[in-house]
């Protein structure tokens, strides 16, 4: 019963039946389909000793092996469609993942729609950002012109007026004293003698 469910899984890519025979079937052609990743004569003569069934082990090598190749385990997904009305057996639907179309667009579509949310929630993050660091340097720069007037103590101001101070003394001319003339002969005390008699 396991191989013709596993043969006709393979075929259909999907099969309807009670729960407790897809849990059954899981464990059974997981293995097989582990089995097809390797395309060689010894795997399949392995998988044909368990389906018996030439036309399933070509489809299972074929079609199915190259879809499933990247995916580690996890080859078959159970859905649940509630009770059958006659014996009231819980009912569900075993598929092979990678062959549900409508599953997989569906997830795509919802892939890109949160990807361009994420996109246009970032641009309006760094426009905002922007918008914030804009003020930011403009109140930056005005502090940088307004702070050396700002930070200028009483020492820094005396001294360009001490500097200008040096430079107008040193543009003033000096005056130069002139001695008078000494007479040759005469000592200078006799000549301080004779100028206040002179005075007086």
């Amino acid at each position: 019963m396991l191989a013709n469910m596993a043969s006709s899984l393979i075929m259909h890519k999907r099969i309807e039946t009670t729960t407790a025979k897809a849990k059954a079937l899981r464990t059974f052609v997981e293995p097989l389909i582990t089995k097809s990743k390797e395309d060689s004569t010894h795997s399949r003569r392995t998988v044909f000793s368990y389906l018996q069934d030439k036309d399933a082990v070509t489809e299972l090598f074929r079609e199915v092996s190259p879809k499933i190749g990247d995916r580690p385990g996890g080859y078959t997904r159970i859905l649940k469609t509630g009770t059958r009305l006659g014996d009231n057996a819980d009912m569900c639907i075993i598929e092979l993942v990678d062959f549900n179309e409508n599953l997989l667009t569906a997830r795509e579509e919802t892939a890109d729609k949160s990807s361009k949310r994420r996109r246009r929630g970032s641009k309006k993050k760094s426009d905002e950002q922007e918008q914030v660091q804009a003020p930011a340097a403009v109140k930056a720069a005005q502090k940088k012109t307004v702070a050396p007037e700002v930070a200028e103590t009483p020492a820094e101001k005396a001294a360009p007026e001490a500097e200008a101070s040096a430079d107008t003394a040193a543009e003033e001319p000096v005056e130069e004293v002139k001695d008078e003339a000494v007479e040759p002969g005469k000592p200078a005390e006799e000549e301080t003698d004779a100028e206040e008699k002179k005075e007086e």
